[in-house]
């Protein structure tokens, strides 16, 4: 795998690598070594727009292609993951700075989306309506929107970037693909891996830009008139910019932002399972996961045994978290922890410690109130603990977020859990699972301030549709 630094990411327009000679780049570090791994090239908007008019007119002719042809891309592309699993690996690992287990767990995962997908595209059906008026008849056809930017983030980074992309290509969509920066090699794979699998020139466009002209780069993009919608994933802050400008020229979007994950541990709980578990799902990849676990409700009853299990739980899984993808994301997680320390919270476990700035200790706060870790999405291997009287008061309690993307319940009584269930303001609620969990076949997606639209399977090939209605009248 080309891994020298001299080595440049290029850009992807039209079937072709942009020639580096014409572009700027900008370097791309392993951030837990401080090296500079490669580096890649840098998208002016001049580029950009080119990439939009290449999917233009790719989208023209991609968008009849018979779904047998898309389907049989996208299963192609599922077996260019699994020949080349190693080399994903690697780069996810150089470039994230992530555990080998997470960069395994983001070769499978994507591989069973993509085949998930292509399992899906020949159950796309439109319908025939009844039409009140004699002599006539109605059809609903389902068709592509139309050319999509996919803006995807570094910290999943084959899993969040290959769902979106195939979801849109399988029903007739094109794409460009605005790669993360943090990890353009990784993210510049998938696109190596439609190439392979026959995707024709523009079907397929990537670009990455550097942090400073990453706005007008965006805006370009978005404004552009063959752009007709966007998928956005990433942090609620930049959500929000994302999202006005795309309210600005009109462009429907997609979006799952952060969260702030609640795990309710009720006293019929198998509470040392939950304990694991929950401290697992605070810690895998640094808590670089927006359906990381960052609250912990657990129920008065059993406060005693489930904290200290807790505690000893947490205390054993520094070989699960890895390490922070920048200084920058494992600052902002020290910063939420030295409030809390300011404020007087009470740390159970862990706490801070910048000796190794990039591999921070997992930590557990005891029952946080005016701190910024309340309801701000922490980014690093902390979680808060809080300590409820009733079902009624644990859900009022996880309901008490801006977000509303993930929650999870432990109990071994499945009514309560399924009624207390349907009482979360979230998009996926769990029972007796890691809060990092997420099926191909069913559906994901955000509330709240954790985003819109829904993903995975068929509801992922759904957003990237439009219904047309054409009606036929007959004589008499």
């Amino acid at each position: 795998m080309p891994s020298k630094s001299d080595y440049a990411v290029p850009l992807w327009i039209n079937g072709e690598a942009v020639p580096t000679k014409s572009t700027s780049t900008f370097p791309v570090t392993q951030a837990v070594t401080g090296n500079t791994v490669h580096h890649a090239s840098a998208a002016s908007s001049t580029q950009a727009i080119d990439a939009v008019q290449s999917s233009w007119t790719a989208f023209r002719s991609w968008k009849n292609a018979p779904h047998t042809t898309r389907r049989d891309v996208i299963l192609r592309v599922a077996a260019y993951y699994e020949q080349n699993a190693a080399s994903l690996v690697e780069y996810q690992m150089l470039e994230t700075s992530c555990s080998e287990g997470w960069a395994k767990q983001n070769v499978d995962l994507a591989t069973r989306y993509l085949k998930e997908i292509a399992a899906c595209v020949s159950g796309i059906m439109g319908a025939i309506p009844q039409i009140e008026k004699p002599n006539t008849m109605g059809f609903v056809f389902k068709e592509p929107v139309g050319p999509i930017l996919c803006i995807a983030p570094w910290n999943a980074a084959l899993i969040l970037a290959t769902r979106g992309i195939a979801s849109a290509i399988a029903v007739g969509c094109t794409v460009v693909f605005k790669a993360s920066e943090l990890c353009p090699r990784t993210h510049f794979a998938i696109t190596e891996a439609f190439a392979q699998a026959g995707v024709p020139p523009g079907v397929l466009n990537q670009i990455q830009v550097r942090r400073d002209d990453a706005a007008e780069v965006t805006e370009a993009l978005i404004a552009h008139e063959a752009i007709r919608k966007v998928e956005f994933i990433g942090s609620a802050a930049v959500g929000r910019i994302i999202g006005q400008l795309a309210a600005k020229h009109l462009k429907p979007i997609l979006l799952e932002l952060g969260g702030k994950t609640p795990a309710i541990v009720l006293d019929d709980a198998d509470l040392e399972e939950a304990a694991k578990t929950c401290a697992l799902g605070a810690v895998l990849n640094h808590g670089q996961i927006c359906f990381s676990t960052e609250r912990i409700i657990v129920h008065e009853a059993v406060v005693g045994k489930f904290q200290s299990l807790l505690v000893s739980a947490m205390q054993s899984m520094d070989s699960h978290s890895g390490s922070a993808v920048s200084e920058s994301i494992a600052q902002h997680a020290v910063d939420v922890l030295q409030d809390s320390q300011s404020k007087g919270d009470k740390f159970l476990v862990g706490g801070i410690d910048t000796s190794n700035p990039l591999t921070l200790r997992p930590t557990i706060i005891l029952n946080p109130k005016d701190s910024r870790i309340v309801d701000e999405e922490t980014f690093g291997p902390s979680a808060s603990l809080y300590v409820v009287h009733s079902d009624a008061a644990a859900i009022e309690l996880a309901n008490r977020s801006a977000y509303g993307l993930n929650a999870t319940i432990w109990s071994t009584n499945m009514e309560r859990s399924l009624k207390m269930a349907r009482e979360l303001e979230y998009g996926q609620v769990h029972v007796n699972s890691i809060s990092v969990y997420t099926s191909p076949t069913a559906s994901q997606g955000g509330v709240k301030g954790s985003g819109n639209g829904r993903q995975n399977g068929k509801w992922g090939l759904e957003e990237f549709l439009v219904d047309k209605f054409v009606s036929w009248h007959g004589k008499g």
